[in-house]
Protein backbone atom coordinates (compact mmCIF):
# COMPACT_ATOMS: atom_id res chain seq x y z
CA UNK A 1 0.00 0.00 0.00
CA UNK A 2 1.76 3.57 -0.87
CA UNK A 3 1.95 6.12 1.09
CA UNK A 4 0.01 9.36 0.64
CA UNK A 5 2.08 12.08 1.00
CA UNK A 6 0.48 13.45 4.24
CA UNK A 7 1.65 10.23 5.78
CA UNK A 8 5.27 10.53 4.42
CA UNK A 9 5.86 13.41 5.78
CA UNK A 10 4.58 11.99 9.07
CA UNK A 11 7.57 9.57 9.26
CA UNK A 12 9.79 12.15 8.15
CA UNK A 13 9.08 14.08 11.26
CA UNK A 14 8.96 11.73 13.66
CA UNK A 15 12.03 10.26 12.69
CA UNK A 16 13.96 13.50 12.15
CA UNK A 17 13.07 13.84 16.18
CA UNK A 18 14.21 10.48 17.05
CA UNK A 19 17.01 11.02 14.77
CA UNK A 20 18.24 14.84 15.90
CA UNK A 21 19.87 13.76 19.49
CA UNK A 22 21.80 10.35 17.85
CA UNK A 23 25.10 10.17 18.19
CA UNK A 24 25.36 6.30 16.71
CA UNK A 25 23.31 4.33 14.43
CA UNK A 26 24.39 0.52 13.09
CA UNK A 27 22.37 -0.21 9.87
CA UNK A 28 21.33 -3.93 8.78
CA UNK A 29 19.21 -5.63 6.42
CA UNK A 30 16.96 -9.29 6.57
CA UNK A 31 15.57 -11.18 4.61
CA UNK A 32 12.97 -11.97 6.57
CA UNK A 33 11.64 -12.04 10.18
CA UNK A 34 9.13 -13.05 12.27
CA UNK A 35 6.74 -11.20 14.22
CA UNK A 36 8.65 -12.97 17.32
CA UNK A 37 12.23 -11.78 16.04
CA UNK A 38 11.32 -8.70 15.50
CA UNK A 39 9.88 -7.81 18.56
CA UNK A 40 13.12 -9.72 20.58
CA UNK A 41 14.66 -7.34 18.29
CA UNK A 42 13.50 -3.93 19.75
CA UNK A 43 13.43 -5.13 22.82
CA UNK A 44 17.06 -5.43 22.99
CA UNK A 45 17.86 -2.39 21.36
CA UNK A 46 15.54 -0.49 24.16
CA UNK A 47 17.16 -2.48 26.75
CA UNK A 48 20.33 -0.78 25.23
CA UNK A 49 19.15 2.53 25.71
CA UNK A 50 18.26 2.95 21.98
CA UNK A 51 15.64 2.72 19.28
CA UNK A 52 15.37 0.52 16.32
CA UNK A 53 13.41 1.36 13.49
CA UNK A 54 12.74 -0.81 10.09
CA UNK A 55 13.40 2.09 7.23
CA UNK A 56 12.10 3.60 3.85
CA UNK A 57 15.69 4.72 2.43
CA UNK A 58 14.27 7.57 0.53
CA UNK A 59 12.06 9.04 3.95
CA UNK A 60 15.60 8.01 6.18
CA UNK A 61 17.80 10.29 3.82
CA UNK A 62 15.32 13.09 4.04
CA UNK A 63 14.88 12.43 8.02
CA UNK A 64 18.33 12.39 8.96
CA UNK A 65 19.82 15.57 7.32
CA UNK A 66 21.53 18.00 9.59
CA UNK A 67 21.70 15.09 11.92
CA UNK A 68 24.99 13.28 13.54
CA UNK A 69 24.25 10.43 11.60
CA UNK A 70 23.26 11.73 8.40
CA UNK A 71 25.86 10.16 6.22
CA UNK A 72 24.92 6.58 7.66
CA UNK A 73 21.48 6.92 6.15
CA UNK A 74 22.62 8.89 2.75
CA UNK A 75 22.24 6.04 -0.54
CA UNK A 76 20.99 2.77 1.17
CA UNK A 77 19.62 0.29 -1.31
CA UNK A 78 17.75 -2.62 -0.94
CA UNK A 79 15.80 -3.90 3.06
CA UNK A 80 17.33 -1.55 5.76
CA UNK A 81 16.48 -1.31 9.40
CA UNK A 82 18.60 0.74 11.78
CA UNK A 83 19.33 0.90 15.52
CA UNK A 84 19.77 4.33 16.91
CA UNK A 85 21.02 5.99 20.11
CA UNK A 86 22.30 8.88 22.26
CA UNK A 87 23.94 6.62 24.81
CA UNK A 88 26.72 4.31 24.69
CA UNK A 89 27.71 3.10 21.10
CA UNK A 90 29.40 -0.05 22.90
CA UNK A 91 26.47 -1.51 24.98
CA UNK A 92 24.14 -1.07 21.62
CA UNK A 93 26.69 -2.63 19.63
CA UNK A 94 27.19 -5.48 22.25
CA UNK A 95 23.61 -5.80 22.36
CA UNK A 96 22.61 -5.47 18.84
CA UNK A 97 25.60 -7.92 17.59
CA UNK A 98 24.98 -10.27 20.47
CA UNK A 99 20.80 -10.68 18.95
CA UNK A 100 22.70 -10.56 15.32
CA UNK A 101 24.53 -14.00 16.01
CA UNK A 102 21.79 -15.92 17.41
CA UNK A 103 19.53 -14.41 14.46
CA UNK A 104 21.54 -15.29 11.28
CA UNK A 105 18.68 -13.37 8.91
CA UNK A 106 19.61 -10.60 10.47
CA UNK A 107 23.55 -8.78 8.93
CA UNK A 108 24.78 -5.86 8.95
CA UNK A 109 25.72 -2.83 6.55
CA UNK A 110 27.74 -0.37 8.10
CA UNK A 111 27.66 1.82 11.27
CA UNK A 112 28.00 5.66 12.43
CA UNK A 113 29.60 6.97 15.86
CA UNK A 114 29.50 10.39 16.56
CA UNK A 115 29.59 11.05 12.75
CA UNK A 116 32.34 8.49 11.53
CA UNK A 117 31.20 6.20 9.51
CA UNK A 118 32.40 2.55 10.29
CA UNK A 119 32.33 -0.46 8.37
CA UNK A 120 30.93 -4.12 9.60
CA UNK A 121 34.09 -5.11 11.30
CA UNK A 122 34.12 -1.78 13.00
CA UNK A 123 30.99 -2.64 14.21
CA UNK A 124 32.14 -6.03 15.71
CA UNK A 125 35.27 -4.56 17.24
CA UNK A 126 33.31 -1.73 18.59
CA UNK A 127 30.68 -4.69 20.14
CA UNK A 128 34.23 -6.35 21.98
CA UNK A 129 35.20 -3.28 23.60
CA UNK A 130 34.18 -2.93 27.22
CA UNK A 131 31.66 -0.21 27.97
CA UNK A 132 32.29 3.20 28.87
CA UNK A 133 31.54 3.25 32.22
CA UNK A 134 34.20 0.61 32.84
CA UNK A 135 36.89 2.12 30.45
CA UNK A 136 36.15 5.71 32.38
CA UNK A 137 36.83 3.80 35.85
CA UNK A 138 39.83 1.73 34.05
CA UNK A 139 41.41 5.84 33.44
CA UNK A 140 40.07 6.86 37.00
CA UNK A 141 42.35 4.03 38.65
CA UNK A 142 45.32 4.52 36.36
CA UNK A 143 45.29 8.30 37.40
CA UNK A 144 44.92 7.55 41.27
CA UNK A 145 46.68 4.67 41.74
CA UNK A 146 50.38 6.29 42.23
CA UNK A 147 48.94 8.26 44.92
CA UNK A 148 47.09 5.22 46.42
CA UNK A 149 50.33 3.61 46.56
CA UNK A 150 51.74 6.61 48.03
CA UNK A 151 49.36 6.81 50.75
CA UNK A 152 49.12 2.74 51.44
CA UNK A 153 53.29 3.33 51.66
CA UNK A 154 52.77 5.89 54.29
CA UNK A 155 50.46 4.32 55.89
CA UNK A 156 52.22 1.00 56.38
CA UNK A 157 55.36 2.21 57.06
CA UNK A 158 53.57 4.22 60.21
CA UNK A 159 52.28 0.93 61.21
CA UNK A 160 55.50 -1.08 60.77
CA UNK A 161 57.45 1.42 62.75
CA UNK A 162 54.26 1.92 65.46
CA UNK A 163 54.79 -1.84 65.77
CA UNK A 164 58.39 -2.10 66.21
CA UNK A 165 58.22 0.26 68.91
CA UNK A 166 55.63 -1.30 70.74
CA UNK A 167 57.64 -4.49 71.13
CA UNK A 168 61.02 -2.60 71.86
CA UNK A 169 59.06 -1.49 74.75
CA UNK A 170 57.11 -4.42 75.99
CA UNK A 171 60.18 -6.02 76.14
CA UNK A 172 62.49 -3.33 77.62
CA UNK A 173 64.63 -3.05 75.16
CA UNK A 174 65.13 0.79 75.51
CA UNK A 175 65.43 0.77 79.37
CA UNK A 176 68.33 -1.48 79.27
CA UNK A 177 69.69 0.89 76.40
CA UNK A 178 69.41 3.89 78.50
CA UNK A 179 71.15 2.66 81.49
CA UNK A 180 74.56 2.78 80.25
CA UNK A 181 74.28 5.65 78.30
CA UNK A 182 72.98 7.44 81.73
CA UNK A 183 76.56 6.19 82.86
CA UNK A 184 78.63 7.03 80.02
CA UNK A 185 77.31 10.71 80.32
CA UNK A 186 77.96 10.83 84.20
CA UNK A 187 81.52 9.42 83.93
CA UNK A 188 83.95 12.58 83.09
CA UNK A 189 86.12 11.99 80.25
CA UNK A 190 89.86 11.31 81.09
CA UNK A 191 92.11 14.27 80.86
CA UNK A 192 95.47 13.98 79.26
CA UNK A 193 98.54 14.96 81.21
CA UNK A 194 100.46 17.52 79.74
CA UNK A 195 103.61 15.86 77.62
CA UNK A 196 106.94 16.46 79.89
CA UNK A 197 110.12 16.20 78.04
CA UNK A 198 112.05 13.99 79.89
CA UNK A 199 116.09 14.08 80.24
CA UNK A 200 117.81 10.87 78.55
CA UNK A 201 118.31 8.21 80.31
CA UNK A 202 121.84 8.00 79.27
CA UNK A 203 122.87 11.34 80.30
CA UNK A 204 121.17 10.88 83.71
CA UNK A 205 122.64 7.69 84.71
CA UNK A 206 126.29 8.89 83.35
CA UNK A 207 125.82 12.25 86.29
CA UNK A 208 124.70 10.19 88.96
CA UNK A 209 127.63 8.75 90.03
CA UNK A 210 129.93 12.07 90.08
CA UNK A 211 127.19 14.04 92.47
CA UNK A 212 127.46 11.02 94.46
CA UNK A 213 131.36 11.72 95.47
CA UNK A 214 130.81 15.11 95.30
CA UNK A 215 128.41 14.90 98.05
CA UNK A 216 130.61 12.06 100.15
CA UNK A 217 133.10 14.67 99.87
CA UNK A 218 131.36 17.74 101.19
CA UNK A 219 130.16 15.69 104.50
CA UNK A 220 131.10 16.09 107.94
CA UNK A 221 133.59 13.74 109.64
CA UNK A 222 133.08 10.26 110.34
CA UNK A 223 132.75 9.63 113.96
CA UNK A 224 136.61 8.25 115.17
CA UNK A 225 138.33 10.08 112.55
CA UNK A 226 141.64 12.09 114.15
CA UNK A 227 140.72 15.96 113.53
CA UNK A 228 142.78 18.08 111.74
CA UNK A 229 146.15 20.02 113.68
CA UNK A 230 145.65 23.47 113.65
CA UNK A 231 149.06 25.60 113.55
CA UNK A 232 151.64 26.44 116.28
CA UNK A 233 151.72 29.68 117.06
Amino acid sequence: MALTRASKTKKVQVLAKELATSTTAIVGTFAKLTVAQDFELRKVVRGAGGKYRVLKNKLAAKASEGTQVEAALKGLKGVSAAAFTSGDPVELAKAFSKWVTDNAEFTFKLGIVDGKLITVEEVKALASMPPKEEIYAKLLFLINAPAQRLVTVLNATGRDLAVVVNEAVKGEKFAGAAAPAAKAEAAPAPVEAPAVEAAPVEVVAAAEPEKQAEAATTEAPVEGAAAPEEPAS
